[in-house]
């Protein structure tokens, strides 16, 4: 469990939560705030918005923990609101609400659009509600109520406010308590601390998220040992990693480029090095950040090496642990962060074969090519294809 504390419909909330938990569950379950709705639970139909830090945002697709510090607001929230009121009553003459479900989500984003848009513009009105989806009215009572409330409150002189001043996901940058320590250690300004010979501090971790992985290598456990312990060899044979310091032997800076479809990151961050010859075992714990998308992680790979047909060969298990907070958190889905980790997985352990085999050494030398999810994804779904025609095929020789 995870401790999360925040100010939900400005109360002080203080709880325990499970990583996993979503903000809508959370303010559902636990905090009985049942007028946030849930529907699509893919951030598509905008039933379960809420306000994060006053921004209308999709509380199904952000997790509850990094929330910490925030301010929550939910539909209950806005009994007493000026704006609510005035939309409320709009709704209601205006006859845009039926079934009433998708209405907590729909008059939350509508307020947010009364107090930004200068004039009651049809057309930006309709693109600001676009992602509150409606299977009832055909929204033509939704937006005349929302142009009613903003005609009325301009030509009362009301002015329109500004919008956010910053960037990254609602909500972003607030955790406190043991989320203070990751916000602040995955910053860019201090992971390159360690290349000014400031001393650099990596800290232990509970992962929201473990995967366990191995695979197989026809070389000896302590050759493989000593690749391991070159972190410049283990880098080049890592698609998307680069090396952005000189290498010492407790830790070590670097970057790795992912990009899945028109998402693209690069994550800056720092390692911890630990290595147990006598056991053939070691971890590597680390820290980073993507400063376009505010995204931070901290991560580790706990390894360990088996001797295999007498110690010929080397069965390689692997404890993959990660932490994900910000936009791409709500991206990295368990089964395609599963499925895509065990594929690159399988390019690592290729391009390991090669380095010690000796063969194709120029090529695993030159710059790894970026993790490109995209490929990956395509290659998986192949698989997925072939399978289950293999499956097909073996149920037509039975029949």
């Amino acid at each position: 469990m995870t401790p999360l504390v925040l100010t939900v419909n400005d109360r002080a909330v203080d709880a325990a939560i499970e990583p996993r938990t979503n903000l809508a569950d959370f303010v559902r379950d636990k905090l009985d705030l049942t007028g946030t709705h849930l529907g699509c639970e893919h951030g598509v139909c905008g039933a379960c918005t809420l306000l994060l830090d006053g921004v209308p945002a999709r509380s199904c697709i952000t997790f509850a923990v990094t929330c910490g510090g925030a301010r929550v607001t939910t539909i209950e929230g806005l009994d007493h609101d000026e704006v609510a009121i005035e939309l409320r009553a709009a709704f209601t003459r205006e006859h845009a609400l039926q079934c009433g479900y998708c209405t907590p989500g729909m008059l939350i984003s509508a307020r947010d659009l009364v107090l930004r848009l200068p004039d009651a513009d049809e057309q930006r009105i309709r693109i600001g509600l676009s992602g509150n989806l409606c299977r009832c009215t055909g929204y033509v009572g939704i937006v005349r109520a929302v142009r009613s409330v903003i005609s009325a409150r301009r030509a009362r002189g009301i002015a329109p406010v500004s919008g956010r001043a910053g960037l990254g996901p609602a909500g972003a940058g607030h955790q406190i308590g043991v989320c203070t320590a990751s916000a602040r250690l995955t910053r860019v300004q201090d992971v390159e601390a360690a290349d000014t010979g400031a001393p650099i501090v990596i800290p232990d971790f509970t992962p929201a998220m473990v995967l366990d992985q191995h695979f197989d290598i026809a070389h000896p456990p302590e050759r493989v040992l000593e690749i391991f312990g070159d972190i410049v060899a283990v880098a080049a044979c890592l698609p998307g990693a680069a090396l952005t310091g000189d290498p010492k032997p407790e830790h070590v800076t670097g970057a790795i480029r992912v990009k899945i479809g028109p998402i693209a990151a690069a994550f800056q961050g720092a390692a911890r090095i630990e290595r147990d010859p006598a056991s053939r075992s070691g971890r590597i714990i680390g820290i980073g950040n993507d400063a376009r998308s505010r995204s931070s992680t901290q991560g580790e790979i706990r390894y360990r090496l088996l001797p295999l047909d007498g110690g010929a060969a080397t069965r390689v298990e692997l404890a993959i642990g990660y932490s994900l907070k910000g936009l791409l958190a709500q991206v990295g889905r368990p089964a395609l962060v599963r499925d895509l980790a065990a594929r690159l997985i399988a390019e690592f352990a290729s391009n390991l074969d090669r380095r010690l085999s000796g063969g194709a050494m120029d090529a695993v030398a030159a710059p790894a090519k970026d993790l490109n999810g995209l490929s990956l994804l395509f290659g998986l779904v192949c698989g997925q294809l072939k399978q289950w025609l293999r499956h097909r095929g073996g149920r037509g020789d039975t029949a």
